[in-house]
């Protein structure tokens, strides 16, 4: 017998623990998939939402941030390279981060496209594995391209501001749902999980949902 599972996926672009439990939950489910069909949708949280355009510089604004000297920062960044292969995905050079509005508001529009997951997906590739800027609009148009959507679509997207409004008022239901940090996952809009769990924490935590629905 197969179960119908819903899970929400609150995450950030630029947030390499939502790369990793994005990974390792995509693996658990397809372990599982005698026993689950699950249905993903993802949500915006923005860790930079004051950021420029042109971004910061990684280190300092870790260091300033959590108060981390570079040496800690690095020592950091090879454990999450380490965690990154476990689950199959790959880091590669990330010298700045960035503001990702602009890429949530394409998010939105792909899931109107049944394309949410394959974008999500291509986006964290973008910026963590080829440290491309996800707040051009050049790198998200490509990134929907080559999941298959329209570039012209959304191209006319990211200049027009469209859903705008959908993305600010999930992020203000996310933070009065009591979400301060990323990735969140919540199961049949009941069960929360949060951080870049291991693949085995993953499959554990659907089969308790399985039993307890």
């Amino acid at each position: 017998m197969t179960n119908a599972l819903t899970i929400d996926f609150v995450s950030d672009i630029t947030c390499p623990w939502c790369a990793i439990g994005l990974s390792a939950l995509l693996r658990a489910l397809d372990n599982l998939r005698e026993e689950v069909q699950a249905d993903i949708t993802i949500h915006p949280f923005e860790l930079n939402p004051d950021m420029g355009p042109e971004g910061e510089v990684i280190v300092e604004y870790l260091g300033k941030k959590y108060n981390r000297t570079p040496a800690q920062i690095a020592e950091t960044q090879a454990m999450i390279r380490e965690r990154g292969a476990e689950v199959g995905f790959t880091f590669g050079e990330r010298v700045r981060t960035f503001n990702t509005f602009d890429a949530h508001r394409l998010l939105q529009w792909a899931g109107l496209q049944d394309k949410q997951l394959p974008l999500k997906l291509a986006l964290l590739r973008a910026y963590h594995t080829e440290g491309k800027n996800p707040s051009d609009h050049e790198v998200l148009v490509g990134a929907a391209q080559s999941v298959g959507l329209d570039g012209e679509q959304a191209r006319q997207v990211l200049s027009s501001g469209a859903h705008a409004d959908e993305v600010r008022e999930q992020e203000r239901e996310n933070h009065a749902m009591g979400i301060h940090s990323v990735p969140a996952i919540i199961f049949n809009g009941k069960y929360l999980i949060t951080g870049g769990q291991p693949v085995a924490a993953f499959e554990d935590a659907v089969r308790r949902v399985i039993e307890l629905e």
